[in-house]
């Protein structure tokens, strides 16, 4: 298995980052078997869905929907506003996805692309880990 890790510039608000293009360039000519995606992070998650034309922002308003900032609804609470949120966050959207590999591309839908979901902005980094394993 190969694996390697790398940052991601969240700017310390909620976002959703594009990582589509750095996991093209890792699994690139090593022909088939899966990509594993994991953020090693109690507050963000990785998410398989289309980018671009509002979906970025209406993600983010529908976690702040589901799921409201409000400092007093949580048990942990402690942190900027949302933090408890965000820590349950995870059981919504997992901080790991897998992605098949043949010949050397991921196998994602025309208008799909995989990206890090980070509601928190307490944290202006993350780390990703993409792992893959030939078949």
């Amino acid at each position: 298995m190969k694996t390697v890790e790398f940052t991601v510039r969240t700017g310390g608000r909620p976002t959703v980052v594009d990582l589509t293009g750095e996991l093209a360039e890792f699994v690139s000519g090593k022909g088939d078997g899966l990509l594993s995606v994991f953020v090693p992070h109690a507050t963000a998650g990785v998410a398989i869905l289309e980018l671009g034309a509002g979906s970025d922002h209406d993600l983010l308003e529908s976690i702040d929907d589901l799921l409201p900032a409000d400092q007093g609804k949580w048990a942990h609470s402690h942190g900027s506003p949302g933090h408890g949120r965000d820590h349950v966050l995870p059981a919504w959207i997992a901080p790991s996805v897998t992605v098949p590999i043949v010949d050397g591309r991921m196998t994602l839908g025309t208008w799909q692309s995989v990206a890090l979901v980070d509601p928190n902005g307490d944290n202006p980094s993350r780390r990703v880990r993409m792992s893959f394993l030939a078949g």
